[in-house]
This record gives C-alpha cells, sequence and structure tokens, in this order.
C-alpha cells in the first residue's frame, strides 16, 4: 500500500484519517505522516491500516495498475 493508494481507500469509505487510525489501532500522526509521504511506518502499523480498510471492504489492485476499489455488498 502506498500513501496515494491509502488516501483513495480512505476516500472510497468516506473516513476521515482518524477513523483509519481507529480502526487500525494506531496513532493519527502515523496515518498523516503516511499518508504525506513525509515517513514509512513501522511494517506492522502499515499492515494494520491496510487491513482496516480491506476489513471495511477495500481490494487493493496490484499488477502495472495498482489501485483501488470496493467489494460488492456480500462479496
Amino acid at each position: 500500500m502506498s500513501p496515494v493508494t491509502c488516501r483513495a481507500a480512505r476516500a472510497l469509505l468516506a473516513w476521515p484519517q482518524q477513523q483509519l487510525a481507529s480502526a487500525a489501532n494506531i496513532g493519527l500522526s502515523t496515518v498523516k505522516s503516511f499518508e504525506g509521504g513525509n515517513t514509512l511506518p513501522r511494517r506492522t502499523s502499515l499492515d494494520a491500516m491496510q487491513r482496516a480498510l480491506e476489513a471495511a471492504g477495500v481490494t487493493f489492485t496490484n499488477g502495472g495498475e495498482p489501485g483501488v476499489k470496493l467489494r460488492k455488498a456480500g462479496s
């Protein structure tokens, strides 16, 4: 997950940064710093953010065109 895909995932969910921080059980400053491209958080924090977004319905796509999308309800 990159800062850009993290911001895009939050936008799909209409989550403010604080909601992601709470869902991932990490500090708000970690989310802000990562999304701003200022620091790379510890792997555990990065994984926690991605898991929280995925649990809320986001799918991260890979390959030549990385991105994010929302899963269909019930998927």
